[in-house]
C-alpha cells in the first residue's frame, strides 16, 4: 500500500513519540537517535519525526512511500512528462533506510519525495537516544528539510 508521508520537526523525540503513539494508537515502526517513524494503517500515513530543537512545530518535508521500484519509475516518467524537474537519488541511505527516490519541488517551495525502501539501515541504533550515542540530530543532507 502506498501512503502519504508527513515529516515533522519536533522539540523532544520522546515526548513526540508518546503523543503520536497515543494519537494513532500504534508504536513506531522504527526508532533511532533523534528519529522515529510510524507506519499508520488507518489513516494510511507514514509519519516521520526528526528531533530538531528550535525548529519544532514545522514541516520537515512531504512525500509518498511507494511499494516498488516500478511505482517510482512510473511516477518519475509521469512527472517528467508533465514538465516537472526531478532531483533523482538512487540507492541512498536516508532516514535509517536504503532507498531509491526522487524529489520534486512545489510552486511554493514544498519538497515532495517519492521513495521506496530497499532495506533497513542503522538497526544497531534501534531504541537508543541521542544521549546514548553522543550525537546531534541529523541536520544536513538527507531529509534535513
Amino acid at each position: 500500500m502506498s501512503r502519504v508521508q508527513l515529516a515533522l520537526n519536533v522539540e523532544n523525540i520522546d515526548d513526540a513519540v508518546t503523543f503520536y503513539s497515543t494519537l494513532f494508537d500504534t508504536q513506531p515502526a522504527k526508532r533511532r537517535p533523534g528519529y522515529a517513524n510510524f507506519a499508520v494503517e488507518n489513516p494510511a500515513l507514514k509519519l516521520v519525526l526528526f528531533e530538531n530543537p528550535g525548529r519544532s512545530g514545522t514541516l520537515n518535508h512531504l512525500g509518498v512511500e511507494r511499494e516498488s521500484m516500478a511505482e517510482i519509475v512510473e511516477q518519475a516518467e509521469r512527472l517528467e512528462a508533465a514538465g516537472l524537474q526531478l532531483d533523482v537519488e538512487g540507492d541512498v541511505v536516508c532516514c535509517y533506510a536504503r532507498q531509491d527516490k526522487h524529489w520534486v519541488t512545489g510552486p511554493d517551495g514544498q519538497r515532495w519525495e517519492n521513495y521506496v525502501v530497499l532495506a533497513d539501515a542503522g538497526a544497531d541504533l534501534e531504541g537508543k537516544t541521542l544521549a546514548d550515542v553522543g550525537a546531534a540530530p541529523e541536520s544536513s543532507g538527507c531529509c534535513a528539510g
